[in-house]
C-alpha cells in the first residue's frame, strides 16, 4: 500500500491541487432562500403583444445563394421593440413591434391602457419595399419637432424609412406618411440605431449601425454579388461589414405635408473603424459637457467609445480606449476587446456621478466563453472628462466580481429600477438559434479557423433549418444583494426568465402607476409585455419637454436631471431612450425613492439645450409622483412649468383619449419655484 501511494503521490497531488483551484475560482452563489427573498420584491404579469404561433409563420428567411448552407445563421435577427406615445401626449403607452415571423412593423396600445385604437402596420408603398428588404427595428423620435412622435424603421436590404406623423390625426396607418431618409434609397443592412444632438445645435441627429456590407442583397435568392455577399473576415477583428453612418438634422416642414431632412456627415467616423459589424449603439453624455458620447458595440471585434468633440454644424469624435492593468486580460480592456458586442446600456453601479457602461457579449459555458462587461468608472466627473478627451477611457471591467459576466448568448441589455429602491436591476435578452441539432462543435471549429477563409460563406459549416446554438438560454433578471454587493439572477423566481430566443427590451411605465413595465421582442416567437405588479416603493418621474412649433411641446432628448436626497446624496439620469440592440425605452426619467420615501418635495436640477443649442439649467422642487415639465428659456431667464402630478388611476383614464400636444394648464400654486440660473456654452 505504501509503495502504491508513493508511486501515485504526484498524480494525487496534482488532482487535489486542480480540485482546490477549481473550488477557489467558483463565484459565490446565492442560496435558494436568498434568491426567494430577492424575488419577493418583484411581481410581473405577462401579456402577449403579438399573435401566438400560426401555421403560416416563418422560422427562416429566404437568403442569397451564397448563404444557402447557413440560413439559420442569417435568419437569427430582426425582432425589435420600442415604446412611444402615438397620440401626441407624453405617456409612452404604445408599442412599436417588429415581428420577423411576418416582417411587419405594428403599432398597438400597450396592454392595460385601454382599447384606444386598432393596431396598425407601418409599411412603405410596395415599390419602395423590395422583396429582399426586411425590417429590423423601429425608433420613435419627433423628427420635425411638431410635438408628435414619428417613427424611423430600419431594414436589411434598403435604407431607413421615416414615417412622419400627421399632427392631430387619430392613430392609424393613415396618420403617418412615409419619407425616404436618403434619396435615392440605398441598400443598407442596418441592425442598430440611436439618436442624440451630437453637434449641439439644438436638433436631434441620427446614427445607424450597419452589419453586412453596403449594397449586399443578403435576403435576395437571386442575388449573385461575390464581392458583397461575404461573412466577417475575422472572429476577433472584422472590419469588412457595412458602413456606420451619422446623419445631421438639416430642416423640417410641418402641417399638411410634414417632412424632416437629414444629411449624412462624411468623415464622422474613422474610415476603417466605421466598417465593423455593428449590432448595438449607445448614446450618453459621459463627461458632463452636454454633448453625448457614442458607444459602438461590434460583433467579431473591438467595440468603440467615441468621445464627442463637436461644435454646431461640425461633428467630430475621438476614440478613447481603456488602460490594461497587470491582471487585466486584453479583451477586458474597453475598446481593445475581441468579443461579440451585441448590446449596450448606461447606468450607475456605484455612488459616483460618472455613468457606468454595460456591454453584452457571448458567455456560454463550454462554448464561446467570453464575458459580458460592466465597465465601472474609476475617477471623479472632472477627471473622467479630462481623461476621455485625452483618448483614455477611465473604466475597468468589474463584471466578474459583480456577478454579471456570464449570461449565455446575449443580445440586448437594459438597466432599470423595477422596485423603486434607488438601484438598478439588469436584464439580458438571450439565445441564438433554437432547434434540435446541436451545432456547437461545428461553430467551435469555425472559431479556430484562419481569418483568411472566414469571409467566404461557402467555407462555413452548414447551419440548416433545425440548428441548435444556445437556443434555450433564459433571459436574465439580476438583482443586487445589498448596497454594493453582487448581482443575482432571479428571472426564474420572478417569472420573466423565458427561454424563447429573445432580442430586445423596451422599458417604461406604460400605465403610469409609478412602476416600470417592459416588453421583450422575441425572434420567431410571440413577444410579451411584462406588466409590473410588484410592491414597489415611491417614485419621482419626469417627462421633460421643450417648446416646439406652433405652441406644441417636444421631447427634451439629452436633458439631464439631478435629484438631491435628504441625506445629501445625489442621483443623475439623462433622456437617451435609444440604447442597445433594437430596443428603445420610453423617453422618461425615474428616480426610485424606496418604501420610506420622504413625503416632502425634493430639489431637482435640470440641464438642457434649447432649440438654438444654448445650454440652460433650472431647479424645481417636486413631490413624489409623475411630473411633466416644459423647459423654456426666454432671453436669459428660463422658465420651468409643471402640471400637478396626476394620480395613477386618473392617468390611466386619461390615456384612453388622445391628448393634445401641450400639457394641461396649471396654476402657479402647483409648483414651488427656486431662482433659476442659466449657463450658456
Amino acid at each position: 500500500m505504501t509503495t502504491l501511494v508513493r508511486r501515485n503521490l504526484a498524480r494525487v497531488t496534482a488532482l487535489l491541487t486542480c480540485l482546490l483551484l477549481w473550488h477557489l475560482t467558483q463565484p459565490p452563489a446565492a442560496s435558494e432562500a436568498q434568491r426567494d427573498r430577492l424575488a419577493q420584491r418583484f411581481a410581473f404579469t405577462p401579456h402577449l403583444v403579438s399573435p401566438a404561433h400560426r401555421p403560416t409563420d416563418r422560422t427562416l428567411r429566404p437568403v442569397a445563394p451564397a448563404y444557402k448552407d447557413i440560413p439559420s445563421w442569417i435568419s437569427s435577427v430582426g425582432a425589435g421593440v420600442a415604446l412611444l406615445a402615438t397620440d401626441g401626449g407624453s405617456v409612452s403607452h404604445d408599442i412599436c413591434l417588429v415581428d420577423p415571423r411576418t416582417d411587419t412593423v405594428t403599432v398597438r396600445p400597450a396592454p392595460g391602457t385601454g382599447h384606444r385604437y386598432a393596431p396598425f402596420v407601418l409599411r412603405p408603398p410596395a415599390p419602395a419595399l423590395p422583396s429582399y428588404a426586411a425590417p429590423m427595428g423601429c425608433l420613435p423620435a419627433d423628427l420635425n419637432e411638431d410635438g408628435w412622435q414619428d417613427v424611423i424603421v430600419y431594414y436589411w436590404g434598403r435604407s431607413p424609412v421615416l414615417f412622419i406623423r400627421h399632427a392631430g390625426r387619430p392613430p392609424g396607418a393613415g396618420a403617418f406618411v412615409a419619407r425616404e431618409l436618403v434619396r435615392p434609397r440605398a441598400v443598407w443592412n442596418t441592425n442598430a440605431a440611436t439618436i442624440g444632438d451630437y453637434d449641439g445645435d439644438g436638433h436631434v441627429d441620427l446614427v445607424f449601425g450597419n452589419y453586412f456590407p453596403d449594397g449586399a442583397r443578403v435576403l435576395d435568392p437571386t442575388a449573385h454579388q461575390p464581392d458583397r455577399l461575404v461573412m466577417n473576415a475575422s472572429l476577433s477583428n472584422a472590419r469588412n461589414g457595412g458602413t456606420n453612418r451619422l446623419l445631421r438634422f438639416t430642416g423640417a416642414t410641418r402641417g399638411p405635408a410634414p417632412d424632416a431632412r437629414f444629411t449624412e456627415v462624411p468623415g464622422a467616423f474613422d474610415t476603417a473603424a466605421a466598417r465593423g459589424w455593428t449590432l448595438a449603439l449607445g448614446t450618453y453624455d459621459l463627461d458632463g459637457d452636454h454633448r453625448p458620447e457614442l458607444y459602438v458595440a461590434n460583433d467579431f471585434g473591438p467595440d468603440q467609445l467615441l468621445v464627442n468633440q463637436s461644435a454646431p454644424g461640425h461633428i467630430r469624435f475621438r476614440e478613447a480606449t481603456g488602460t490594461r492593468h497587470a491582471a487585466t486580460p486584453k479583451s477586458k480592456v474597453l475598446g481593445r476587446d475581441s468579443f461579440k458586442g451585441m448590446g449596450v446600456a448606461f447606468t450607475h453601479l456605484g455612488p459616483d456621478r460618472v455613468p457606468d457602461i454595460l456591454v453584452s457579449n457571448i458567455g456560454e459555458n463550454f462554448a464561446l466563453h467570453e464575458s459580458n462587461f460592466a465597465f465601472t468608472a474609476t475617477g471623479s466627473p472632472g477627471a473622467a472628462g479630462r481623461a476621455l478627451h485625452r483618448g483614455t477611457a477611465p473604466y475597468d471591467d468589474e463584471s466578474e466580481p459583480l456577478g454579471l459576466s456570464r449570461t449565455g448568448w446575449t443580445w440586448d441589455v437594459k438597466a432599470a429600477d423595477f422596485d423603486n429602491d434607488g438601484g438598478p436591476e439588469i436584464m439580458h435578452a438571450t439565445g441564438f438559434v433554437a432547434g434540435r441539432t446541436n451545432s456547437w462543435a461545428q461553430l467551435q471549429e469555425t472559431a479556430m479557423s484562419n481569418d483568411l477563409i472566414l469571409d467566404h460563406p461557402r467555407l462555413w459549416p452548414h447551419f440548416p433549418a433545425g440548428t441548435e446554438l444556445s437556443g434555450h438560454n433564459r433571459n436574465t433578471f439580476f438583482v443586487r444583494t445589498g448596497s454594493g454587493g453582487r448581482f443575482t439572477d432571479v428571472a426564474g423566481e420572478t417569472g420573466v426568465g423565458t427561454d424563447a430566443v429573445s432580442r430586445a427590451f423596451a422599458v417604461g411605465d406604460v400605465d403610469a402607476d409609478g412602476r416600470l413595465d417592459f416588453v421583450v421582442a422575441n425572434q420567431w416567437a410571440p413577444s410579451v409585455m411584462f406588466r409590473n405588479t410588484g410592491p414597489a416603493g415611491a417614485v419621482l418621474g419626469l417627462r421633460l419637454r421643450l417648446p416646439g412649433a406652433g405652441g406644441a411641446t417636444r421631447l427634451a432628448i439629452g436633458a439631464t436631471a439631478t435629484l438631491t436626497l435628504p441625506d445629501g446624496s445625489v442621483r443623475t439620469e439623462q433622456v437617451y431612450p435609444a440604447n442597445g440592440h433594437n430596443g428603445v425605452n420610453a423617453p422618461d426619467i425615474t428616480f426610485g425613492l424606496g418604501k420610506n420615501a420622504p413625503p416632502r418635495a425634493l430639489p431637482v436640477r435640470l440641464t438642457w439645450r434649447d432649440g438654438h443649442g444654448r445650454v440652460h439649467t433650472g431647479t424645481a422642487t417636486l413631490r413624489p409622483g409623475w411630473h411633466e415639465l416644459v423647459l423654456t428659456a426666454k432671453a436669459v431667464t428660463p422658465k420651468l412649468v409643471t402640471p400637478k402630478p396626476v394620480p395613477p388611476k386618473a392617468v390611466m383614464r386619461k390615456a384612453a383619449t388622445p391628448k393634445a400636444a401641450t400639457p394641461e394648464a396649471v396654476t402657479p400654486e402647483a409648483v414651488t419655484h427656486k431662482a433659476l440660473t442659466e449657463e450658456t456654452r
